[in-house]
């Protein structure tokens, strides 16, 4: 196959293209339009010649800014030789913006309202409980901030409609209950304050492991202040980032594009647009038929989760029962027709992307697998699959045996260890941690070979505007700046607002500092408080790196394994810092400086293109930060109490949902790092390969470089490794069913609708993504509901839903 079929555009694209401007009724012609600024700094838009059919006019009156409800119809304007109409500006944003933007504002529209606020408070709390409940299961789809996004639309109607129009004095401040029309923009900052409070918490992995697996229960107070505070550390280290990521266009942030399409879809249906109103329609109607069927695989039919084609022609067989088998076999051949096994982003990442995600699975379960479990690859037989400790014996580890009690202090028990031996991982346990270590060391070697140009360009913008342009008379404000050093329509339009200033970022930061050291000083959370330095820097360095990544692939690095190596690196041979929780405590410290700035940086690209002030942006992370946390604390505490047995392996989930397989993960890896210690855990012949993925990763991407410059039209750029060794360091023992699903799916999807139908793709794609989210949500929200929320209800036993196995692999 060659890499020619990762190329966004060919002469078919372009001719497709051609013919979509031809039979275009909105456009027959761009002769001029640009975006002017009056004199108090107001944004008024020209576009004198833009349409016969429909024209766009944007003007002031009395500094007011006026908008038509038409918008700028410019986004087909894409094969080469027409694009030279369109104004440079408006050329400089990538096709894949110019189609789901829009490129008109009105600054004046109320955004920080009553409304706003009240909504925001509504929906946050579902979201930031079910998300949290996801992270114990083994498959989940995360609280749908599309379904957000689209319900606060029409209950902020509904509030415009109803609420009186009364302005309310609360001595320090004012407002109006409804201040008039609700505004899309409204809409977004909702979203955005849901986006921020309504996800699960890094802080709930090390207060579950210690309470799960060493009966350690941490102070309420103390975990709902340490998990605001690593949340809010993340967001304050967007500002090392959002200069290099934000403003340039080429960083088109995919999952920010496709919520900006939705809005817009809104925007157009309100305006009673005809296109506008059928997206509309495509979407509810596309959010019930995933919700209707989303019942079957998760409840009624589990059997379609995972249909293991194997296993019914040889339902007793062991071999074709591992091969095929998705619940703890290779998963070859095997189909999912469940959604939360696929998921929207096989509908948001570069073709590019899926297809190294698919390549990595099939290395890791169609060929190392089979290798290790039949062949010589791996000499430790035991736990193929698991993510478990074992002795050399293959018994499982009794890794409570390797701690000693005293006090607050936990120490490593040598005798305990002398008589059980040496800790073993299974081979697929063990070439993830290798890969995990290749792949957060070789995103920092890829930025530097392949993303330089990239940074040195960002810096030379930044330094051009935080110290040259300030020595000018026309930039003596940060923002005014913004259209200076990057002149595309949108950078234009956002320069209106005011930018946020750096020491906001710096306050957020110092506050979280000053309470974070307070904990750890005094003895909670596990960690002694020198760690929690080294976790801010580590937490620095690769916010860059990572962001570059994620910008423009949607790919989002899990850096967990590297995080905890670090942490039993500085604790190896203290007294202090030995309970096992304590290196989750430190990774989401370093962890959460990358993943929080990226909610930030992705949230502030959405005001960017829906041009809302990025000062209201902050604002509403802040505030959902504050308002979502006590919920991920309430679903922590349901979980554990209510799935005590699933999650600590006691009793065994007939569905392998509530396997608690990310908090058992993270305490393999507690044990490895923290008790037993890196220099004895990588001592032994069997374990001593794992750290040489540091230099796998940071050799292999130079590779790729080389090769790159010798070959350019092989494209082996796109050849990502650090998404190559993430995706081989998935972990596949309780689920590898869905990833045949995903790339059929990607590839109907980014390649052929994308390449070949690029019309219907750019209307419905993004629209689509959200919808299937929606409605998967929707049914898992209301199975919760009806059938676990009270009284426990069960699907009675059926052929679809076998008591054995669901998928009918009888000797698996």
């Amino acid at each position: 196959m060659g890499f020619s079929l990762f190329l966004s555009s060919d002469k078919s694209q372009n001719e497709n293209d051609r013919d979509s401007i031809l039979e275009s009724e909105e456009i027959n012609d761009v002769n001029s339009g640009h975006v002017e600024l009056n004199h108090n700094n107001q944004l008024f838009q020209r576009n004198d010649n833009i349409g016969s059919s429909k024209k766009n006019t944007v003007h002031t009156v009395n500094n007011v800014v006026e908008l038509d409800e038409t918008d700028l119809e410019i986004s087909e304007l894409d094969d080469e030789a027409l694009v030279e109409k369109l104004p440079p500006d408006i050329a400089e944003l990538p096709k894949i913006v110019r189609e789901s933007v829009t490129l008109d504002d009105d600054p004046t529209i109320p955004v920080f309202t009553f409304r706003y606020v009240l909504l925001s408070l509504i929906f946050i709390p579902p979201g930031a409980f079910i998300d949290t409940l996801n992270s114990y299961r083994t498959t989940s789809a995360a609280y749908s901030i599309f379904f957000v996004q689209v319900a606060s639309h029409y209950f902020g109607k509904f509030l415009a409609r109803v609420l009186p129009n009364k302005e309310i004095n609360c001595y320090f401040f004012k407002f109006n209950l409804n201040p008039g029309p609700w505004s899309i923009k409204e809409n977004v900052l909702v979203t955005l304050t849901a986006a921020s409070g309504a996800t699960t918490n890094q802080g709930t992995t090390a207060i579950s492991i210690a309470d799960l697996y060493y009966n350690d229960v941490t102070n309420p107070a103390v975990a709902l202040f340490f998990m605001w505070c690593i949340n809010l550390t993340g967001y304050s280290f967007a500002a090392i980032a959002r200069n290099f990521l934000l403003y340039d266009p080429k960083f088109i942030w995919p999952k920010a594009l496709m919520q900006s399409s939705l809005f817009n879809s809104m925007r157009k249906a309100d305006f009673n647009r005809a296109d506008g109103s059928k997206q509309m329609k495509v979407f509810f109607y596309a959010i019930l038929g995933m919700c209707i069927w989303t019942f079957f695989p998760e409840f009624i039919f589990p059997m379609t989760s995972s249909l293991a084609f194997l296993c019914w022609v040889a339902p007793r067989n062991s071999v074709a029962n591992f091969i095929g088998s998705g619940m703890g076999g290779m998963g070859f051949l095997n189909i999912s027709l469940d959604w939360s096994n696929i998921t929207s982003s096989v509908m948001l990442s570069p073709y590019w992307t899926l297809f190294i995600q698919f390549v990595a699975f099939v290395l890791s379960c169609w060929v190392l697998i089979p290798a290790a479990k039949w062949g010589n690859l791996s000499s430790f037989k035991a736990g193929l699959m698991s993510n478990r400790l074992f002795t050399a014996e293959g018994k499982i580890y009794p890794t409570t045996e390797l701690m000693i009690r005293e006090g607050n202090h936990i120490y490593f028990n040598e005798t305990a260890y002398e008589i059980h031996g040496p800790l073993h991982m299974g081979a697929q346990k063990a070439w993830t941690t290798f890969f995990d270590y290749a792949a957060y060391v070789s995103a920092i070697s890829w930025i530097a070979l392949f993303g330089r140009d990239d940074i040195i360009d960002a810096w030379k913008k930044f330094k051009t505007r935080y110290w040259k342009g300030k020595k000018s008379e026309n930039t003596t404000k940060n923002f005014t700046s913004i259209s200076e050093t990057y002149t595309d329509r949108l950078n234009k339009i956002q320069s209106v607002y005011p930018d946020v200033p750096l020491w906001w970022y710096g306050a957020l930061f110092s506050v979280t500092f000053v309470i974070l050291i307070t904990i750890f000083a005094t003895g909670h959370m596990f960690i002694p408080w020198y760690t929690y330095l080294v976790a801010l820097g580590f937490g620095a360095v690769i916010v860059v790196p990572l962001g570059y990544l994620y910008a423009i692939s949607n790919f989002q690095l899990a850096i967990g394994t590297f995080n905890e190596l670090v942490f039993g690196l500085m604790i190896q041979g203290k007294a202090g810092g030995k309970h096992p929780a304590s290196a989750s405590s430190y990774g989401a410290i370093a962890g959460d400086a990358w993943y929080r700035a990226q909610y930030m940086l992705q949230d502030q690209k959405i005001g960017h293109y829906m041009h809302i002030n990025p000062r209201h942006v902050f604002w509403s992370q802040l505030i959902g930060q504050l308002f979502g946390v006590p919920f991920n604390y309430l679903a922590l505490r349901w979980a554990i109490d209510t799935k005590r047995e699933y999650l600590d392996g006691t009793i065994t989930d007939p569905l392998h949902q509530w396997t608690g397989q990310s908090i058992q993960g993270y305490n393999t890896m507690a044990v490895q790092y923290v008790l037993v210690g890196p220099t004895r855990l990588f001592s032994t012949a069997y374990n001593r390969p794992i750290p040489l993925g540091f230099l796998f990763g940071a050799v292999a991407p130079v590779v790729i470089y080389g090769l790159h410059r010798l070959f350019p039209r092989a494209k082996f750029n796109l050849w990502n490794v650090t998404v190559f060794c993430a995706a081989m360091s998935t972990f596949y023992g309780n689920l590898s069913t869905g990833y045949v699903s995903q790339i059929i799916v990607g590839t109907i999807s980014m390649f052929y609708f994308f390449r070949y139908r690029h019309k219907v793709w750019a209307r419905y794609n993004f629209l689509l993504a959200a919808a299937f989210d929606t409605g998967l949500n929707l049914a898992i929200l209301l199975i919760f509901i009806f059938f676990s929320a009270g009284k426990q209800i069960t699907m009675p036993n059926w052929w679809g839903n076998n008591a054995d196995s669901v998928e009918r692999c009888f000797a698996i």
